[in-house]
């Protein structure tokens, strides 16, 4: 019974799976933009995205961070 009621979160499979979990989180990402946010971050560095998501923390004070965000990440920074 003990079992039954407990619910299990399985954790991501993988580390960028996790890493967009907390990007959506920290900037408050809508829906329709979460497919976006897991595509960037299984096809970015790692380092890339956290230093993107620092940026847009530091410079991005009102407004819509996850614009800012994606702005950081778009075709001219385009390096993976």
């Amino acid at each position: 019974n003990i079992l039954q009621n407990r619910s299990t979160k399985k954790p991501p499979a993988y580390q960028w799976q996790d890493l967009a979990l907390n990007v959506i989180r920290e900037l408050s990402i809508p829906n329709f933009k979460r497919a976006a946010t897991f595509k960037v971050c299984k096809e970015k560095n790692e380092a890339i995205i956290k230093q993107a998501l620092i940026d847009t923390k530091e410079l991005c004070r009102d407004g819509e961070k996850w614009k800012y965000f994606f702005k950081v990440l778009g075709p001219k920074n385009n390096k993976k």
